[in-house]
């Protein structure tokens, strides 16, 4: 099915219930929690999208069959809501470099240089101190693949910045927001889905750029064609 035709919102509460098994005041409950943001008629109605309806079954499957309370839904759903809007802002920018090409003006592409957040530094018992965590706690997530660290040649564990700011996200989810192991993984796997998306689509740009300004060398240096 098409994005727009996704996006589209076509179903009135009553109908959008019955399709995910909801009483319409639940829905009510979620949209006054900013879970789903359903669009509105011209008299004020509720309308909601395709997507929306993914968004309601995704909530009910987080909340009957993991048991994820309601600030860990909100989690969950607040990524899936940037998600949705990565593909938006990926066209958005394609479109402003064809504006760009447009008007005659070259976009020069910069390699992409390496994230110091990303460099593994800290072995296990540093990192453990720097997240107030025992190091058992950090290798429990890793096997349940919240948190992915590096290895140095001797295979020693080695913890990034990037490393830390999960398991300080991870901490804050589970012992200021209540929510469970598995709400936690749903968390960490979509905010991994997100940064993933995120670069390809920063990659995806940065080599249309280069392509772009490739071509426009070429063009001019073709030989310009001789009189007959």
């Amino acid at each position: 099915m098409p994005a727009d035709t996704r996006t589209k919102p076509v179903y009135v509460i009553s109908v959008a219930a019955e399709l995910v098994d909801m009483h319409p005041q639940t829905l009510r409950l979620y949209e006054r929690k900013g879970l789903i943001k359903p669009g509105r008629s011209g008299g004020k109605t509720r309308l909601y999208s395709e997507r929306d309806i993914e968004h309601l079954r995704e909530i009910r499957r987080l909340t009957q069959e993991l048991g994820v309370n309601l600030a860990g839904v909100e989690e969950v759903m607040r990524l899936q809501h940037e998600l949705d809007d990565l593909q938006g802002e990926f066209e958005a920018e394609i479109e402003r470099i064809e504006d760009e090409i447009r008007s005659q003006q070259q976009s020069k592409a910069l390699p992409a240089p390496d994230d110091p957040k990303d460099r593994p530094v800290y072995v296990i018992s540093i990192a453990a101190e720097l997240v107030d965590m025992h190091p058992q706690t950090l290798r429990l997530y890793e096997r349940k693949e919240l948190i992915r660290p590096g290895r140095s040649s001797g295979k020693t564990r080695l913890y990034s910045e990037r490393d830390i700011d999960h398991l300080r996200e991870i901490r804050r989810l589970t012992q200021e927001l209540g929510v469970n192991l598995a709400g936690v993984e749903e968390i960490m796997r979509l905010r991994q889905e997100l940064d993933g998306a995120r670069s390809r689509m920063e990659g995806n740009v940065r080599r249309i750029q280069q392509d772009i300004t490739d071509r426009m060398t070429s063009w001019r240096e073709l030989p310009a064609p001789e009189d007959e």
